[in-house]
């Protein structure tokens, strides 16, 4: 009896636009917009540079979030990439997508989020570095715990997290527009030219600091309106962070010369705070950067068990039974959860997981570009759906969106080609994986 009441358990469907909008922005904005400022600027080359860098990094994430935004309104199902890969490419390409997000990525960023929490988190309280692994590994099993609970209770986390990180941010562009003394735009230095990796590169930087916004996707089964829902808050989330992202960059160039950010290199916005709000300042914006990253790992806790739980209720995994259990109360996976927990935490304690979640950025874009290249196939497979949202000025903005992901492919293979070969190992050991649990199935 117990057996079947579990399996006609269902997720919940209680999510509205506003817990989907909170889960874009506040899986997008982590750490990267507080410590990449010199990063950006020392590869752009100027001011005026780093601006156009991030606006640029902005509007290939805008089109790469308007491209997922179509199929999301065809295909608004628990699971995200990994159901758009099955369902246009076939079966294996969407195991092998999910695969690499739940037995590497996903554990690798949520493992690195709770490891650079850990490092925040002793350096305000002045606690020993002996404390550096216990603490990341209790902020990880705290914003876990909190996802074994009813869906409500991580979404209105995550709306919390996301209000209280933008009151710093707020300060931030506000002193820096209002009260900055410098010119923000045209600004360059000899030091600045000599450090410089280009253009390029430079976009390259902001595109890790956008990244993020897909992952709401997963969460499709349990968004109201879904095939509305879902391609409003991708591209509502993505627009809101670009605007933030752009206003905090003009207002950090307000306030510093472009010497002297690249002089503070990562410390260039805490001296900001310090500067505009006095000694208590810098400990502000610590607190807005903790609660920022505690709320980007809320996020990904929240949404990557959805891929295992995806994978797992189509008999994809081994132990699918278990994985695909969902409590009744909660009607949460909490064995997903607890796995991704499990992988995590074993990453936090062996292994560099910030190396780990570097290393996926190759395959994560490679089934970003199959991806990208979905709608176009959807639209010659079924010409005559209804759709619920459409790309704009189509077929521009898809291409804009691959051409983004290729140029992040070829960045990644010009400058870490073992760590291209290592995702590909990650990728391989899952073909035996898949091709022994289909046996098993038949």
């Amino acid at each position: 009896m117990k057996k079947q009441e579990s399996e006609d358990v269902e997720l919940n469907r209680s999510l509205g636009l506003w817990s989907a909008l909170s889960l874009v922005v506040g899986t997008i904005i982590g750490v990267g917009i507080f410590v990449r400022q010199s990063a950006v600027l020392d590869d752009a080359g100027s001011t005026t540079g780093a601006l156009l860098a991030w606006l640029a990094g902005g509007i290939i994430t805008l089109t790469a979030g308007l491209t997922i935004a179509e199929i999301a309104s065809q295909m608004p199902h628990t699971g995200g990439l990994y159901v758009y890969m099955e369902k246009i490419y076939g079966r294996i390409w969407g195991f092998l997508s999910g695969w690499m997000q739940i037995i590497i990525y996903g554990p690798a960023m949520i493992a690195s989020l709770g490891a650079y929490l850990s490092l925040l988190l002793i350096d305000f309280f002045n606690i020993p570095h002996i404390w550096t692994v216990p603490i990341a590994l209790i902020a990880v099993i705290s914003v876990g715990v909190l996802n074994l609970f009813s869906n409500r209770y991580g979404a209105t986390f995550a709306i919390i997290t996301t209000i209280c990180k933008l009151v710093p941010v707020a300060a931030l562009i506000i002193f820096g527009l209002f009260f900055g003394n410098q010119n923000a735009l045209g600004h360059s230095i000899q030091t600045v030219h000599q450090s410089a990796g280009g253009f390029g590169v430079a976009i390259l930087a902001t595109l890790f600091a956008f990244d993020g916004w897909i992952l709401v996707a997963n969460l499709g089964g349990e968004i109201k309106n879904p095939s509305k829902r879902l391609p409003q808050a991708i591209v509502l989330g993505i627009l809101g962070v670009l605007v933030i992202y752009m206003l905090v960059t003009y207002g950090v160039f307000r306030s510093l010369t472009a010497e002297k950010i690249h002089q503070l290199g990562t410390g260039a916005i805490p001296y900001m705070a310090n500067k505009d709000f006095g000694a208590i300042g810098g400990k502000i914006l610590s607190i807005g950067i903790i609660i920022s990253i505690v709320g980007c790992m809320n996020g990904k806790i929240m949404t990557f068990p959805r891929i295992m739980y995806a994978m797992a209720r189509d008999r994809e995994l081994p132990f699918h039974k278990f994985l695909a259990y969902l409590n009744p109360k909660t009607r949460t996976p909490i064995w997903c959860t607890v796995t991704t927990l499990a992988i995590a935490s074993i990453m936090i304690i062996f292994f560099d997981a910030d190396r780990l979640s570097e290393l996926c950025i190759f395959t994560v874009y490679c089934f970003y570009v199959m991806a990208f290249f979905g709608p176009t196939i959807l639209r010659h497979r079924h010409p005559n759906v209804h759709r619920d949202f459409s790309i704009p000025l189509y077929p521009i903005t898809p291409i804009i969106a691959i051409g983004g992901s290729l140029f992040v492919i070829v960045s990644e293979i010009m400058s870490d080609w073992r760590g291209v070969l290592i995702s590909f190992i990650f990728v391989i050991v899952g073909i035996p994986v898949y091709y022994y649990q289909l046996k098993h199935n038949s």
